[in-house]
């Protein structure tokens, strides 16, 4: 891969036509281009299934980037009731999906929480900080937001896959 410039905020191409990591490569035998970067889907039944077409986590270049995982108790696939009581099963959730792509909470780097009320804030606050490492993950809370299925949250986040 020819190098840019330390200043250039444009990636330059490789021998290849690619841009590097997740660019097409040519197989070393047949010939056949096919993608440098592998996806992995991660499921696991400890945690709700997905809501749609789209997979719980997918691990990626060392990290783990998992779909927003709602309160839903995986078990009954019932709501418990109250921001705090979904808040609890989103973080058991969300621990179940990075444990089984090889991550934990601890490794966490940066999580969304999405939920329907900004006046359920504190009581989020409350119950993520047990649960977060220290130092906690970035994050970002957007609020107000309408959410399927009676949900009032969501978390999605990213994580490192720790070095064996």
């Amino acid at each position: 891969m020819t190098r840019a410039p330390a200043h250039s905020p444009v990636p330059i191409p490789d021998a290849t036509g690619g841009l590097g990591v997740g660019a097409a490569v040519s197989h070393p035998h047949t010939g056949e281009r096919q993608p440098s970067m592998i996806r992995t889907a991660v499921s696991t039944d400890t945690a709700p299934a997905a809501l749609g077409p789209y997979s719980q986590a997918i691990v990626a270049g060392g990290f783990v980037f998992c779909s927003g995982t709602p309160g839903i108790d995986p078990a009954t696939g019932w709501l418990p009731d109250g921001i705090q009581a979904q808040t609890e099963q989103a973080l058991r959730n969300l621990e179940a999906i990075l444990t089984a792509a090889g991550a934990s909470l601890s490794t966490l780097v940066k999580t969304t929480i999405f939920y329907a009320d900004v006046e359920d804030f504190p009581v989020i606050n409350e119950v993520y900080a047990r649960h977060m490492p220290d130092p906690a993950p970035a994050r970002s809370a957007p609020a107000n937001v309408a959410l399927p299925r009676g949900l009032l949250i969501s978390i999605d986040a990213i994580a490192v896959i720790a070095a064996p």
